[in-house]
């Protein structure tokens, strides 16, 4: 199970007169004091005169995730009150008209989720008096609610399932574009939470060859979807090196699986290349203890390509996709590959490696080369790639690296799927670091300190085959060690999914 099994439905109703037994308001931090925004004001209305004193005396400030419960008595319909913190209104960006921004509204919507736990039925009265923050409210409330059950047992077992019915409560809620807004962001996040639940997966569970039946019985679900799965024999015939150089050292053989979405209307073509290295130890090069603690979240960047090209599907999206997801385990025995070994790539390309860390960048140039054979318009391949975009940019915010325009409109659409990226370069000079092996055309890896994201990116660019081309390194926000924080919940993220999805959303409208 990836979300708990809800009933959502879209509504005009009064959050002051619901029956449900719980219902949430957003309070947002206004210039002098707290405020109610649009399409909540009734509730404030039935409290009269008490709700200002009240509110103080429960000390709500309306900052973000501040969430306060109190019983409702007898002023409105419901039986529990929930006051969700959104803090100030937007100055600029999305909310530059004075309204709160859809990033606002998503991270409250997900802390309300949290904050409701034994309601039998919600109400949810955010800002939702657009499409985009229909959108939002849905999003977030699906994805705040996520919790990973799998592996507990009784009580626990049923712990965050939540409500069976959750009202979103929107004063457009009949509108054809809400109603749209509200169905595909349950689609969406559906998507975002399979990307969760997958990098959630103990690796002894998740190895190549589980991970790639995963992929293929979910798209044998998916209407339009076509999957491909080559073994590690039918690797070794294609040639791709790279991916069979990283798997030599794992009793768990490595997989290819290629998808293809092929709309009959398409107006675009675009190919996603995710990194699925189901467990990284680093191999000879072994990782310190500590640092292999989140290492099966090193499939993060497959797990969100496939996910995004489902969802892409599912929306019935009028662009072509190819998806490409080369998967191994990157583990230490006496057949793994070693500092000095030189590899021939899928298409020819011979590769000195000496980092088995930097195995990333290995098995994604094999997918690479076979992505550019497709002839797509585009290329965006994502990665848990290197330790380095951390240290950059944090855990955060991804990395975005590769063709100026592509780049671009990868911000633009992380921008609306409220995912923070930054562009990052790849200097001219990577290219005579790539290309320092004395006995191989490229050099895997260098040794040198600085700058070793974009090294990974430039090493990348040589198998893109020219094409327009973007990089996400993801190894930072991929992953959430810490507590629920918005509509992010612990381990995998599922970060990027949403972002691909809304990149090619808005290739469908291209002309």
């Amino acid at each position: 199970m990836t979300l708990p099994d809800i009933t959502y439905t879209l509504r005009t109703a009064s959050p002051a007169k619901t029956r449900a037994e719980a219902v949430v308001v957003g309070i947002g931090q206004g210039a002098k004091d707290v405020e109610v925004p649009a399409g909540a004001e009734d509730v404030k209305a039935a409290y009269g005169r008490r709700w200002r004193g009240m509110l103080a005396t429960l000390g709500v400030s309306g900052k973000a995730g501040e969430v306060t419960r109190l019983p409702a008595g007898d002023e409105i319909g419901a039986q529990l009150l929930v006051l969700v913190g959104l803090g100030p209104r937007s100055s600029s960006g999305q909310g530059a008209d004075g309204t709160y921004s859809t990033d606002a509204v998503r991270r409250a919507a997900g802390a309300a989720a949290r904050s409701v736990p034994n309601a039998t039925s919600v109400a949810v009265s955010l800002p939702a008096d657009t499409p985009d923050l229909v959108r939002a409210v849905t999003e977030g409330y699906l994805l705040g609610g996520y919790t990973y059950t799998t592996y507990k047992s009784g009580a626990a077992k049923s712990e965050g399932n939540g409500p069976s019915d959750v009202a979103i409560l929107s004063a457009i809620a009949r509108r054809t574009d809400a109603i749209t807004a509200f169905e595909e962001a349950q689609i969406l996040a559906q998507a975002v939470a399979g990307t969760r639940e997958w990098v959630n997966v103990p690796p002894a569970d998740l190895t190549p060859p589980a991970f790639a039946d995963a992929i293929a019985h979910v798209a044998g679900l998916v209407e339009g979807v076509e999957a491909t799965v080559y073994d590690e024999e039918q690797l070794a015939e294609l040639g791709c090196g790279g991916i069979l150089a990283v798997g030599m050292g794992s009793a768990a053989a490595p997989r290819l699986v290629e998808l293809t979405y092929s709309p009959e209307d398409a107006r675009g073509h675009i190919a996603l290349v995710g990194k699925g290295i189901t467990f990284d130890s680093g191999g000879l090069t072994i990782k310190p203890g500590s640092s292999m603690s989140t290492m099966k979240s090193d499939m993060a960047g497959a797990a969100a390509v496939a996910q995004a090209t489902f969802a892409i599907a599912r929306l019935g999206l009028p662009v072509k996709v190819s998806a490409f997801v080369p998967m191994a385990e990157n583990m230490v025995s006496g057949s793994s590959y070693r500092p000095g070994d030189v590899v021939t790539h899928y298409g020819g390309t011979t590769v000195e490696v000496s980092n088995m860390d930097a195995e990333g960048r290995m098995v994604l140039a094999d997918a690479l080369v076979r992505a550019t054979e497709v002839s797509p318009d585009l290329i965006i391949d994502v990665a848990t790639l290197t330790g380095h975009m951390v240290m950059a940019l944090g855990d955060r915010v991804s990395g975005v690296l590769g063709s100026e325009d592509v780049v671009d409109r990868v911000l633009a659409a992380a921008d609306v799927a409220g995912e923070q990226m930054w562009p990052m370069p790849i200097p001219e000079w990577m290219d005579e670091r790539i290309r320092s092996s004395k006995v191989a055309d490229l050099n895997q890896h260098d040794w040198i300190r600085w700058g070793g994201g974009l090294y990974a990116a430039a090493f990348l660019r040589e198998f893109t085959g020219g094409l327009p081309w973007a990089h996400l390194d993801i190894a930072g926000p991929s992953f959430n060690s810490g507590g629920a924080s918005g509509h992010l919940t612990p381990g995998g993220t599922g970060v990027a999914v949403a972002t691909l999805v809304d990149y090619v959303r808005e290739m469908a409208t291209d002309q």
